[in-house]
């Protein structure tokens, strides 16, 4: 009897991750804590989100009335799209980026101060800093920084998942070098981790894994997780994260769950009916 092979996706923020977010409004001059990043950037069909491969203590340690895109210059620092509506090329992100004169390194360090103040207490965090560009004003509108510490049972729920022989994969827009931290500590392997995926690539791994298992299941909790939800077999909306969705999740969800733990009696029942049917066949 051949028993269905099933695979899991994760979205690793607000899905894995209980997540604290803050954005700074470079124009304004104002915090904005608690903010939902994906939410703030779908609101304008101009911003475009971007995460920079920055380590924070480096960036506590620049001079604060450094203008940001200087600093990204001068240390060759790259960077990667995590989500849009915009559709533009990378090299007119990065003229955008490279050139902006209002955002100052100290806009960055107020974010992390923020958010190292709430989850500094965690036993493991993972701290991303990026940006929102503004392409139709040409100019970085907001700085954001996010901190991420994992749900309870997160860890248990990838654990049992790989007891049943069900293997777990992390598609985010989150950067490379965070995620694969998170991922030792959840038990998933590198080699599954996909990092700084924008809403198509989410839904391109997606579809890639059903051509290699039975059934593939999307579990997200942003509207960039959207694309992904639909293109896979099963669809979990997890609302563990506070905050306000999209009525379009709700529509797409094959199930909403109030924890991560409850991926786990999804996937038995998946399993235990392949099972019955094989049987009954």
């Amino acid at each position: 009897m051949l028993q269905v092979s099933v695979a899991v996706v994760f979205d690793s923020a607000g899905t894995l991750l209980n997540t604290y977010r803050v954005a700074k409004d470079i124009c304004h001059k104002k915090l904005m804590p608690g903010i939902e990043t994906t939410t703030l950037t779908y609101s304008s069909p101009d911003r475009v989100l971007i995460v920079l491969p920055v380590h924070s203590k480096d960036l506590m340690a620049t001079p604060a009335d450094t203008v940001l895109s200087e600093y990204l210059v001068q240390h060759d620092i790259r960077f990667g799209i995590s989500c849009t509506r915009k559709i533009t090329t990378a090299e007119e992100i990065g003229e955008l980026l490279y050139t902006d004169t209002r955002c100052r390194v100290v806009d960055l360090q107020e974010c992390i101060r923020n958010v190292w103040s709430v989850c500094r207490e965690e036993a493991v965090v993972t701290l991303n800093s990026g940006a929102i560009i503004n392409m139709a004003q040409g100019s970085i509108e907001f700085a954001i920084t996010a901190g991420g510490w994992p749900f309870d049972g997160a860890k248990e729920t990838v654990s049992a998942l790989h007891r049943m022989g069900v293997p777990t994969y992390i598609a985010s827009g989150d950067r490379v070098t965070k995620l694969e931290k998170m991922a030792d500590h959840l038990g998933i392997p590198r080699d599954r981790v996909y990092g700084v995926a924008t809403p198509t690539v989410k839904a391109q791994i997606v579809n890639d894994l059903r051509q290699e298992y039975d059934k593939v299941l999307m579990v997200g909790d942003g509207i960039n997780d959207l694309c992904a939800m639909r293109n896979a077999d099963i669809a979990i909306l997890t609302v563990q994260q506070p905050g306000e969705r999209p009525e379009d999740l709700y529509k797409e969800a094959d199930h909403i769950v109030k924890s991560v733990r409850e991926v786990i009696p999804i996937v038995q029942e998946l399993l235990s009916c392949s099972r019955v049917c094989d049987r009954d066949a």
